[in-house]
């Protein structure tokens, strides 16, 4: 029985990792200080396949930044090898008191097996048959969740369908708030890049502690009673279910290219927002393709075209993204400044403010484009220029440990704090409508 048990738990472990086995595949992180470094790895991305998980691409390195990828098992050697040759080194910061002089170590390994982080990222691999909050959840699981929980709740949600994706994929959109007329929203989105697995779980669990706490907490209850949330569970489907059943480090939506065999679009590089003036690519094939032309995604043009539809009520626009621990407000397209900028930093820094209360998790903020790097196309950037003038990006934990393979054990004290956040900005959208 116990071998039995065993070999069921393999299986799944395996099915877990989405068909492919990402054994010795390592995440290298590497300090780069100037342009001549910033050549250095792109000459060493292109002759080695780099998935880069901070920034998005090569093309987004700044000096002065940390850099972090991903490394096939076969090219590590060769790769640390490049590295260490070319002094690419990681920084830790350290200064001796004496000299003052940088400790320079060798190419830090942040993920030393990925197979060993992406099987321990699920607690159990004995998994329940229904849905949890403390779990990450399929996109049938999802579904079913959303049914059930508006059923469950006809008094505060309500759902519609805003879109279908290219894969005929039905969008869901939540409506949670106390029946009234109208009402002020929020508008909040997860989901838009597919390997960020926290980012629906915060949805869900956004979702969940509105209905439980209203009437029971006073500010969630005021919340419900004043403003409607619109939730979009999920952005990129297609990409999401593509996560976990073939390879779960995508990233993109999964249509096709005129012309090119590379599938997919950055659905946060597709919005009409300085599109692909900057940080995004016009290959196919890059992880950060900004699309055929603004909003040529299903996904996209869904989205847009609901706020669109809904500019007079929507006052706040949230996407939640991972991972990095920040939050971002335009512009990232430009390194221009949005007109509010003033209130935006300052109502930033209380929001990160309270969200550091609960578990003393520290967030930066500021503008996207000098806060971590210029992307054209996004989402924030497109509502903001719609009107919509409080619109924030959070990317959520951690800072680089798990990347987009954050544990389970996590999901709880992720949502948690960043609830609180949720919270303290549309406290704020209520007492400053405009």
């Amino acid at each position: 029985m116990l071998a039995f048990l065993v070999l069921v738990n393999a299986l799944l472990a395996s099915a877990h990792l989405s068909g492919e086995h990402f054994e010795g595949e390592k995440v290298f992180r590497v300090s780069v200080e100037d342009e001549s470094q910033i050549s250095l790895i792109r000459e060493l991305a292109a002759t080695s396949q780099l998935d880069f998980w901070k920034p998005d691409s090569v093309a987004l390195i700044k000096p002065h930044s940390t850099v972090d990828f991903r490394v096939q098992a076969e090219d590590v050697l060769a790769v640390q090898d490049f590295l260490e040759q070319n002094e690419l080194l990681y920084d830790s910061g350290w200064r001796s008191p004496s000299t003052l002089r940088r400790q320079l170590v060798a190419p830090r390994v942040v993920i030393n097996n990925l197979r060993a982080v992406l099987e321990a990222q699920f607690d159990s691999q004995v998994r329940a048959t229904g849905h949890s909050y403390e779990k990450y959840n399929s996109w049938e699981k999802i579904e079913a969740w959303i049914q059930q929980v508006t059923a469950d709740n006809p008094e505060l949600i309500s759902q519609s369908v805003i879109g279908t994706t290219f894969e005929g994929r039905s969008m869901y959109l939540l409506k949670v708030g106390k029946a009234g007329s109208n009402k002020p929203a929020v508008f909040m989105d997860c989901g838009f890049h597919a390997r960020e697995w926290i980012s629906p779980a915060f949805c869900q669990w956004f979702v969940r502690e509105a209905v439980r706490t209203y009437g029971r907490e006073i500010h969630m209850t005021e919340l419900l009673d004043k403003l409607d949330f619109y939730i979009l569970p999920v952005v990129n489907i297609d990409g999401y279910v593509y996560t976990w059943t073939k390879s779960r480090m995508w990233r993109k939506t999964r249509s096709t290219n005129a012309g090119s065999s590379c599938i997919g679009t950055d659905p946060n590089r597709n919005f009409d927002a300085g599109w692909c003036e900057r940080g995004a690519s016009h290959n196919p094939c890059d992880d950060t393709y900004c699309g055929s032309a603004a909003e040529s995604e299903n996904e996209t043009r869904a989205l847009a075209d609901f706020i669109r539809r809904n500019l007079a009520s929507i006052k706040a626009y949230l996407t939640i993204h991972s991972y990095s621990q920040m939050m971002l407000y335009p512009y990232s397209y430009d390194y221009k400044l949005p007109e509010n900028n003033v209130e935006l930093n300052a109502l930033a820094k209380a929001t990160v403010k309270e969200l550091a209360t609960l578990h003393n998790t520290k967030y930066t903020y500021g503008p996207g484009a000098t806060t971590i790097y210029p992307a054209a196309g996004g989402s924030d950037d497109w509502a903001y220029d719609q009107g919509i003038k409080y619109s924030f990006t959070f990317e959520l934990r951690d800072k680089g440990r798990y990347g987009f393979a954050l544990p389970e054990s996590q999901i709880q004290a992720t949502c948690e704090e960043t609830l609180l956040a949720i919270k303290h900005v549309a406290r704020y959208v209520l007492e400053h409508l405009y």
